[in-house]
């Protein structure tokens, strides 16, 4: 059983990964490798001068990999409830996980056919988002969303401090207390 499951592997995504990870929670991240960001070219992180959208989600998802992230690459189709959370059906396999957070860039049919209410997109070419509250809760308790599908602006580093945020409350809401993750030189 997995403690966090996140379906996406883009900014948010990953950056959800990396903060779960790192914080000791047994973290799962499942992608078809289908994120717009694959197919960008980035000049406006903050802390990078000029990086193409694949070179930025490798270092990314090698960045929640080397704190304990599993990676599956699987398209994931449904996700059902279970008596500890959640199961997470894939074209692949199934996994188990106690909270799940959405990152699904465009993508909110997976969210639509589990039962988490939508709304219209505001920015162009987002059609659909998910409807979460201002800490990235569905409508499903323990079904969470960052990143675009979750209406947030569609630029990396604004979609990659949403997935940070969301896991840090994924995190505090597990551990019973606000949690904080800041190194020290």
């Amino acid at each position: 059983m997995y403690d966090i499951a996140v379906i996406g592997s883009g900014p948010a995504g990953a950056s959800a990964a990396i903060f779960a990870a790192k914080s000791g929670k047994k973290t799962l991240v499942i992608d078809n490798d289908q994120g717009v960001t694959r197919r960008a070219w980035v000049k406006n992180h903050y802390g990078v001068e000029d990086i193409k959208g694949p070179d930025l989600v490798e270092v990314g998802n090698k960045q929640a990999a080397a704190f304990g992230a599993e990676y599956v690459r699987d398209k994931a189709v449904e996700i059902a409830k279970s008596e500890e959370g959640f199961i997470i059906h894939s074209e692949n396999g199934s996994y188990p996980a106690k909270h799940v957070i959405l990152a699904t860039g465009f993508l909110t049919d997976l969210a639509e056919k589990s039962g988490i209410k939508t709304a219209p997109g505001t920015e162009p070419r987002v059609k659909t988002i998910i409807q979460v509250d201002s800490s990235g809760k569905t409508n499903i308790d323990g079904i969470w969303a960052a990143g675009t599908c979750a209406g947030v602006s569609v630029h990396t580093i604004i979609t990659a401090g949403d997935g940070a945020k969301v896991a840090i409350n994924v995190i505090s809401e597990m551990n019973g207390e606000r949690y904080v993750d800041h190194d020290v030189l």
